[in-house]
């Protein structure tokens, strides 16, 4: 039995999943104040993050960094792991946005074979050059599949993979590909096994030709 696959997305839905990146928690009938006090922890964070490395961010420092009372901190995130998560959706908007709208192959125009191709590569460069921040944000299993980046990156290559594949469970599939940008992974491949980037595109783009052949 052919499973459906998910359908293209409209120009609501991309709306919608823009919003959940970004402006949906900036936003989301907050107080100007609160949006603010909002955008003051994120760029403290930020700093905190550049300087001393993600993994060694703490509520307590990040308010005294923002000049707030850690109350405020826990309010807006909930813990570290939702600041984490909140840091790594504002680092993913310039890969979303060129995604969603920018030119092909990575944005629309190209042919979906030569759009996961880009995809791969895109993200396998954002992800080293944010490597500190997806390793410490991916460290609760309980939320990294739930963060709205990884959300819109399966939605992504689930549509295109259904549009290769047509009755594939492209959900599933998906879920395989991305596996394989995995930042844990690509992080052991990179470090421990010393692979260069080179071969980890080249990995890429014959995983995705041999599961769209």
């Amino acid at each position: 039995m052919s499973v459906p696959s998910p359908p293209p997305w409209s120009d609501r839905e991309r709306g919608e999943i823009a919003l959940d990146l970004v402006a949906r928690h900036e936003h989301g009938g907050q107080r100007a104040d609160a949006v603010r006090n909002r955008a003051r922890v994120l760029d403290a964070a930020s700093r905190i993050a550049a300087r001393c490395g993600a993994g060694n961010l703490t509520m307590d420092a990040v308010a005294a960094e923002a000049a707030v009372g850690k109350g405020t901190v826990f309010r807006h995130f909930g813990d570290r792991a939702g600041l984490l998560i909140a840091l790594l959706d504002r680092a993913e908007h310039e890969l979303q946005a060129a995604m969603l709208s920018g030119p092909p192959p990575l944005g629309p125009g190209a042919p979906p074979r030569d759009r996961l191709h880009a995809f791969g590569t895109a993200v396998l460069r954002h992800e080293r050059r944010h490597q500190d921040l997806y390793l410490a944000a991916v460290a609760d299993a309980q939320r990294r599949f739930s963060a709205p980046a990884q959300r819109v990156r399966h939605r992504h290559v689930a549509m295109l993979v259904g549009t290769l594949v047509p009755g594939a469970d492209a959900d599933l599939l998906a879920h395989g590909l991305l596996g394989y940008l995995d930042p844990v992974l690509t992080y052991h491949l990179r470090r421990q096994r010393g692979l260069d980037e080179g071969r980890l595109e080249a990995g890429w783009a014959d995983l995705v030709d041999r599961v769209c052949r």
